[in-house]
């Protein structure tokens, strides 16, 4: 059991290089002999737990999502019992956005793999069904707030989904400073406000 849990330390460590080298220098570095350096590892060493840039990008994508998770679940307590779904689709979103250190490392990873899913085809299944999967949450919580009476009936729940899910678009213009986190913050309120009509409560 020991040596299973100092593994799956090791990858996550490489995983966390593997994010510095997208956020601090970008896709086009992302070699495995760069992430080693970066982890103070051999390339030897990384092999030994990937045995591709492949693996070892989804992996550290999988662990990506795996942070985003975490970080909405300790949110989901700090809301308290029986949240109000307005709440929890606002910090759903939030945290898909590059808003802090954390979120802003595990969103430039995401960007970085789905660049690389759109010409590996080893990922690229993995990539969509990750999104798919995602895509199903959000729509479930919207699927809820309408049938709990929060959202109005004649709303159809996937085109509400797809428009919530645009909001993450605001990542780019976050990332290039051409509109400011609490923009990004504003707009998501204001389209909720709108969803959510006279049942809107204040985040």
């Amino acid at each position: 059991m020991p040596k299973q849990v100092d593994h799956r330390e090791r990858r996550e460590a490489i995983a966390r290089a593997l994010w510095r080298v997208v956020e601090q220098r970008g896709v086009s570095h992302l070699t495995m002999r760069v992430v080693a350096q970066e982890a103070g590892i051999s390339l030897g060493q990384l092999q030994h737990y990937f045995a591709s840039r492949a693996s070892m990008l989804s992996f550290a994508m999988d662990f990506a999502s795996e942070r985003t998770s975490l970080r909405v679940e300790q949110g989901l307590k700090k809301l308290g019992d029986c949240p109000h779904p307005r709440d929890v689709l606002r910090l759903t979103l939030a945290e898909m956005l590059p808003l802090h250190g954390d979120a802003r490392a595990t969103s430039r990873m995401s960007a970085a793999y789905v660049l690389e899913a759109l010409h590996d085809e080893s990922i690229h299944e993995q990539a969509r069904r990750s999104l798919v999967q995602g895509r199903a949450l959000v729509e479930q919580l919207v699927r809820e707030a309408v049938a709990d009476g929060h959202i109005d009936s004649d709303r159809d729940p996937a085109t509400e989904t797809n428009l919530l899910l645009a909001l993450t678009g605001f990542t780019p213009l976050i990332e290039l400073d051409v509109i400011g986190p609490q923009d990004a913050l504003t707009a998501i309120d204001t389209h909720l406000d709108r969803l959510f009509g006279g049942n809107a409560r204040n985040a």
